[in-house]
């Protein structure tokens, strides 16, 4: 599994107790952003958007990292791409959040009737730099006043012997978690040439369509769509996947 560095645990007991493995090799590293005055005066302002989007859960932990005493006005409409990212901000005391309930990506937000009309409306959205552009160019062209604040940024893992020797002594046959296109490029390249091959071997499973073209491009083999990123629904992926070992 290729989550960022720190934020696999939940995941990693949830593959042992359906009886896998669970080999943590983060794809990611997340760091705060650099200028911590230029954040909170955002966030700042963000308190008085009509529209406040948090991008992930780690969003949501750096926004509160530089503004401790964050609260929205009652009329911002506070928005997520994900539940996992909508109970970040319940445990923050944000208790009325807009999350899709179809599918948990920026397409499913973007589908809701609230994020419609929003021509002259400020937006606040509240992530990392990089990523799909989804989200920005869909509210500008709908005419919204959009703030883009950075709270963090993602950078390439350090990986170290350990992560290597439990990659490489992992059991067959392997499977591969990967919900970021960030992450794959970072395994693609960065990893020794041996443990790529490996890697490109295994069941790799993809939270969308656009990283199953990626997997492929990166020369994947195996790769299976899971129908969001959502933890449940990778799992059923990479249940469905494994079964394949199993005939």
């Amino acid at each position: 599994m290729t989550r960022p560095a720190g934020t696999a645990a939940s995941l990693a007991r949830r593959v042992r107790a359906l009886g896998g493995e669970a080999v943590v090799l983060p794809g990611l590293a997340l760091r705060a952003a650099d200028d911590a005055q230029a954040v909170r005066a955002a966030l700042n302002e963000a308190r008085r958007a009509d529209i406040a989007i948090f991008i992930s859960p780690a969003a949501v932990r750096y926004a509160w990292r530089f503004a401790p005493t964050l609260a929205f006005a009652r009329r911002t409409l506070v928005c997520t791409v994900g539940t996992a990212t909508a109970r970040a901000l319940h445990r923050r005391g944000v208790a009325d959040v807009l999350t899709p309930a179809s599918t948990q990506d920026a397409d499913g937000l973007l589908a809701l009737p609230q994020l419609a009309r929003v021509r002259g409306l400020t937006v606040a959205l509240i992530g990392a730099p990089g990523g799909r552009d989804t989200l920005r160019t869909t509210l500008r062209r709908r005419g919204a006043a959009l703030a883009r604040i950075d709270v963090y940024r993602r950078t390439a893992p350090r990986w170290t012997r350990r992560h290597y020797a439990a990659l490489d002594a992992s059991p067959r046959p392997r499977l591969l978690l990967v919900s970021s296109a960030e992450a794959l490029a970072n395994l693609a390249t960065g990893l020794p040439a041996g443990l790529v091959l490996a890697l490109r071997d295994a069941e790799t499973v993809v939270s969308s369509e656009r990283l199953a073209i990626l997997a492929r491009e990166h020369g994947f083999s195996r790769v299976h769509q899971a129908s969001s990123a959502v933890t449940d629904d990778m799992l059923a992926a990479a249940v469905r996947a494994l079964s394949r070992h199993r005939l």
